[in-house]
């Protein structure tokens, strides 16, 4: 807790505001402390417990030569292990209730090494309550699709020891996270579905290029339904299949190692499927094995179930789930996905106003909780892990260490941006766009919270919405996108695309990250096969030859994106500097600028004013250069300034400032640093 005083947590010194609900936040960290003390004290530390997936499910013992097969069942009747290696027989190997309603069976090596073997399918029959099911291990680690049934088995999964020698990454080299969203499945041109060797061979290299350092991979955990964006998980140690094997991922991840990328998980732990024939649902019986019983356990907008985070073999089996990705797959952090709807009985849905409803009133505590130790474990496993929070609630301490009265993440999601420029798109005009607006949105957060800024991500390329590019230029996009065709609502949106973008990891945060495909301005939404569309993939790929073709506009989005991104590795001024510094703000004229880590940003929004030897303050006198220009001619701008210019700053005696005077052309963002 706080250094000055051990009773008061650091966060209160951080935010005053937080004063009246001190003793919440120590109650907070003290259910945190309990949790783990009790982990620790019977379970031989919480690394021990988290190492679950060594026990459970389908081990080999070296003692005993022979298999294990452990499924955690505590209201079922019975148990059989069926699959290819005894005909699917339903009833020749029962499991035998052990210690702590686990079952078990052993199936002895010499005796089966010829049918329990590697790639044959499996499954478990439940017997209980509801009746005789059969049912997918809870901890299988591969599970399969059968083309003609559609049905999914768990299968077995002996590919030898995976060569890992010569991946030494580590992410705590990375000065600052520039994240590259992706979805594998989807990253590929062709009309089907892409897979992980594709994408380490086709797309690895393109994120390269474009400079981002961090990969954030989607839909990873196995899921039956490829429309849900892998967001109802069934199989959660399972690798999904239907983009390929485990050992396939394996190798994007050390390739992207290799590469200098950091790879993030989009981790699923908020909520999971509520299929009996392929996830947990029922699995011994009863609705209350995983899940809260009742309407507690059923989330009233996902159409899923929720987990019961006070239960130990929950935890467990969560915490377990965190540890096996980050040490079996070189995994180097996650972005926990619906943070915000795991915190609150409401999920979220309600409005957050007053302070008590951060700690008390409609806190789920067990899932806070659960994210404490889900951070802690993720540290104490890979120091340098990388945690990410998808919540717009603004839970105060989220991103703050767990000692100082926080949950421990290291980022979160800034939510509220992407948001915001919808808002201003769909309804003002150019002309009303507030610099005062824009400004107080892109710099809303306490200092203490590090904030991954983004100005669209896949949410916003959904069906049903639009991406920025889209917003700016609809249909126009099909038919103006040639570069010899001029065409102003092409003209707009392109200058706006890079302004927008440039706005926004410039000010909104201490990292960026961008969804595939958009920082090209990928013209169509995201429409996964289902029946509406005829089960079409037209929708669910990215036209990557778009960029490609040097006859087209859209690699001029491209070549600035990869411009922008190399300026903040350059200069590195997410992470150097909290906020900007704001140096002229001008309604009048949609201007606005400001400093940061010694870049000077200059922005004029307005459609048709331009500015000669507008006027404003700087921090530092000397010689100024540009860095970075939207209107350069080879970012399809109009070139109206000379790129060689230097600025030189001139002084007012009277008001012992410096200030430079500069052609501000409209629709035009500068970046100028100090020679």
């Amino acid at each position: 807790m706080s250094s000055q005083n051990q009773n008061i947590p650091a966060i209160i010194e951080y935010d005053p505001w937080l004063k009246p609900v001190t003793q919440d936040i120590i109650d907070r960290y003290n259910r945190f402390n309990a949790r783990l003390a009790s982990i620790e004290a019977y379970h031989k530390g919480i690394v021990s417990f988290a190492s679950a997936y060594e026990y459970m499910g389908i081990t080999f013992c070296k003692k005993e030569n022979c298999w294990i097969y452990r499924e955690w069942a505590p209201s079922a009747h019975s148990l059989f292990l069926t699959g290819e290696f005894n005909d699917w027989n339903m009833s020749s190997h029962p499991l035998y209730r052990v210690d702590n309603d686990i079952w078990e069976i052993k199936l002895d090596f010499e005796a089966y090494k010829d049918r329990f073997t590697h790639g044959s399918k499996i499954k478990v029959l439940v017997n209980s309550q509801i009746g005789s099911h059969p049912r997918i291990p809870a901890y299988i680690q591969r599970v399969i699709q059968d083309e003609d049934t559609k049905n999914y088995s768990g299968q077995l999964w002996f590919p030898g020891e995976f060569n890992w020698k010569g991946d030494s990454f580590t992410a705590k080299g990375l000065k600052q996270l520039l994240i590259y969203e992706a979805h594998v499945g989807m990253a590929q041109e062709k009309e089907g579905i892409g897979t992980y060797t594709e994408f380490t061979e086709l797309v690895l290299p393109r994120i390269k290029k474009a400079g981002y350092n961090a990969i954030q991979l989607m839909a990873i955990q196995e899921h039956p339904y490829y429309g849900s964006f892998g967001y109802h998980v069934a199989n959660f140690f399972a690798v999904s299949s239907r983009f390929g094997t485990p050992e396939e991922l394996k190798t994007l991840v050390k390739t992207a190692h290799k590469l200098g990328m950091a790879v993030i998980m989009d981790l699923v732990h908020s909520h999971t499927v509520k299929n009996l024939n392929e996830g947990l649902n029922q699995f011994d019986g009863t609705e209350n094995q995983y899940f809260h019983p009742g309407a507690r356990g059923e989330h009233p907008n996902w159409d899923s179930k929720l987990f019961d985070y006070g239960k130990s073999e929950v935890l467990q089996f969560l915490l377990s789930n965190i540890k096996f990705w980050l040490e079996e797959f070189h995994f180097d952090g996650f972005r926990f996905d619906g943070v915000g709807s795991m915190m609150y009985y409401h999920h979220g849905d309600e409005p957050i106003d007053s302070i008590q409803k951060y700690f008390t009133q409609g806190v789920e505590w067990d899932a806070v909780t659960y994210l404490q130790l889900a951070n802690y474990l993720s540290h104490l496993v890979k120091p340098e892990a990388i945690t990410i929070a998808e919540d717009v609630t603004g839970m105060p301490g989220l991103s703050l260490n767990i000692k100082d009265g926080g949950l421990g993440f290291d980022y979160r999601l800034g939510m509220g941006i992407p948001d915001f420029w919808i808002k201003y798109l769909k309804e003002f005009r150019d002309e009303e766009w507030s610099m005062a607006e824009m400004w107080h949105v892109l710099n809303d957060r306490l200092p203490y919270v590090r904030t991954v800024a983004y100005c669209e991500s896949h949410d916003q390329a959904l069906v049903g919405d639009k991406t920025i590019a889209f917003r700016l230029m609809d249909k126009e996009m099909y038919f103006h996108m040639q570069k010899d065709d001029t065409n102003p609502i092409i003209n707009r949106g392109i200058a706006l695309h890079k302004m927008i973008r440039l706005f926004t990891i410039a000010l909104g945060g201490q990292a960026y990250l961008n969804f595939m495909g958009n920082e090209f301005g990928h013209p169509e939404w995201i429409d996964f096969p289902r029946v509406g569309n005829d089960w079409s993939y037209l929708h669910a790929r990215r036209q990557w030859s778009l960029v490609d073709n040097k006859l087209l506009k859209y690699h001029f989005l491209a070549d600035f994106d990869r411009a922008m991104i190399s300026l903040a590795n350059k200069f590195q001024f997410l992470q150097t500097s909290l906020y900007a510094h704001l140096l002229n703000m001008d309604e009048d004229n949609k201007c606005i600028i400001f400093e940061r880590s010694g870049l000077v940003f200059l922005f004029n929004f307005s459609p048709d004013r331009s500015i000669p030897d507008y006027e404003f303050a700087v921090p530092m006198g000397g010689d100024y250069k540009i860095v970075l220009n939207t209107d350069a001619k080879e970012f399809d701008g109009h070139g109206r300034i000379d790129e060689e210019t230097i600025f030189t700053t001139l002084h007012k005696k009277e008001s012992r400032t410096n200030f430079l005077r500069v052609y501000l052309t409209s629709r035009t963002a500068l970046v100028l640093n100090l020679i």
